[in-house]
């Protein structure tokens, strides 16, 4: 199920970029909201939703915009949202940025255990990878591939390139371990970099505290009262590990283990969980978020498609005797084998189409097709199925056609295809009418779609 907090959180603090006090307040959200940043320093508290189609910028962070209104550095407080397994929550700064607190999203995850997780009442979706998908950018030879994979891994490695801080890999084998083994992992910088940033006014609150410094260059002078004016120090130094002034790492990864904090907080920006193993080569804010624009794409045609999902070699909610002991049809008129789901609100059923099926007699000989209508006929029957496994005598009861729909064939069904029937309620049963979406599938395709609507009638006793 969907989850959100059980109830708000207040965090205060520094934006890493802007330098300004910023307070943030995390409050649970209904289901399918997402999550929803608000801007409340601003004229009517404009809403900018955590979507990747909104991404502006990915230099030193990851930047969305929507209307005009900006949210910089967003991705440790999603890291952070995708880590405690939240689905829903709305964000309130009265300034573009959330604060960086220590550099990590370790502060953020124990603001939202501090006040709990609750179960919402609609299933959460989720991005079911079932092919390799990669994105590559020549020009840095960054590169994320994901596959398929029962939960969400990701692993980073990343070469950097200089003696102080080289080739490292980080890797977490499931979400539930992020707290532990990747949320305290803080961002870092090059010294080259941090002083640039510094010239440019990009950088106003840094601290040592919330910036692993690597020393990639001679500390001149000059560079040592520019760090010492920034960071409020009297005095600035290397430490042998070559980190700058007291600073003591967490991990000795630490450097990859954010890269992988860094990698989870963008592909949040996809909008949904994911089941697939990200890979991630020299990932960075750019090639995270075209990765996460690619998997809002996939997931965007998952949706369209609304393939169930299922597992053939798990043990069937009814079989054959089953539907027969619900259903009054008989073979050859049976024309479900297995129904693999079934709730209140949608059943999923499937047919093994074989040549021995009486219907291929005559219908195209030379070329044998599935008619039409018994495929809307198996569509009810899947429905019938939903319909009387809900009543505790269902031998008495029978479900008759009285409307059917905006029916659309979209490909044909030969012998040796698989179909998958999958039924969703439109709206509740009232007074024995039933309201009903179905939809039927070959592998991946949507062969049949229609819009049914049935009466529940009880059979007359003689």
């Amino acid at each position: 199920m969907q989850k959100t907090l059980q109830e708000e959180v207040t965090l205060s603090g520094i934006g890493l970029h802007t330098g300004r006090e910023v307070k943030l307040t995390i409050k649970p959200a209904k289901e399918n909201t997402g999550f929803v940043f608000v801007r409340t320093d601003l004229e009517g508290h404009p809403q900018v939703e955590a979507d990747v189609n909104y991404v502006v910028a990915t230099e030193r962070g990851t930047t969305l915009e929507k209307l005009g209104v900006k949210i910089n550095t967003c991705e440790h407080l999603l890291a952070a949202l995708v880590g405690c397994d939240i689905d829903n929550a709305m964000l309130e700064m009265d300034a573009s940025e959330p604060p960086i607190l220590d550099g990590s999203s370790k502060f953020f995850v124990e603001a939202i255990e501090s006040v709990g997780v609750v179960e919402q009442n609609i299933a959460r979706e989720y991005l079911v990878v079932k092919e390799v998908l990669s994105y590559a950018d020549p020009a840095t030879g960054s590169e994320i591939t994901i596959i398929p994979s029962d939960n969400y891994e990701i692993t980073t490695m990343v070469d950097f390139g200089t003696k102080v801080l080289g080739t490292q890999n980080a890797t977490l084998k499931h979400i539930s371990e992020f707290k532990e083994e990747i949320s305290s992992a803080r961002t870092f910088s090059f010294l080259h970099e941090l002083e640039m940033l510094l010239d440019h006014g990009l950088i106003k609150g840094g601290d040592i505290s919330n910036a692993i410094v690597y020393v990639d260059k001679d500390l001149t002078p000059e560079t040592t009262e520019k760090l010492k004016k920034a960071f409020g120090k009297d005095n600035v130094s290397i430490r042998p590990n070559g980190i700058l002034d007291n600073l003591n790492l967490n991990y000795p990864n630490e450097a990859a283990r954010h890269k992988l904090l860094d990698v989870i907080g963008d592909l949040a920006l996809a909008g949904v969980k994911i089941k697939g193993k990200v890979i991630a080569n020299k990932p960075g804010h750019y090639v995270n978020t075209q990765f996460a624009k690619k998997l809002n794409r996939q997931w965007k045609l998952q949706k369209k498609k609304n393939v169930p999902d299922f597992d053939l070699t798990k043990e069937p909610v009814f079989d054959i005797n089953g539907i027969m002991k619900l259903m009054p049809h008989r073979p050859p008129f049976l024309l479900i084998d297995k129904v693999l789901e079934l709730s209140d609100s949608h059943v999923v059923g499937l047919k093994n189409v074989t040549m021995n099926e009486p219907f291929f007699v005559g219908h195209f000989p030379k070329e044998p097709v599935m008619p039409g209508v018994l495929q809307v006929e198996a569509l009810a029957q899947t429905g019938g199925i939903l319909v009387l496994a809900s009543v505790p005598d269902p031998e008495n009861y029978s479900t008759y056609f009285i409307k059917i729909d905006k029916v659309k064939f979209k490909r044909k069904v030969v012998p040796g295809d698989t179909m998958i029937f999958k039924i969703e309620l439109i709206e509740p049963i009232r007074r024995g009418i039933v309201h009903m979406q179905g939809f039927g599938y070959v592998g991946d395709t949507v062969a049949v779609e229609a819009e049914l609507m049935a009466q529940v009638a009880k059979n007359k006793v003689d």
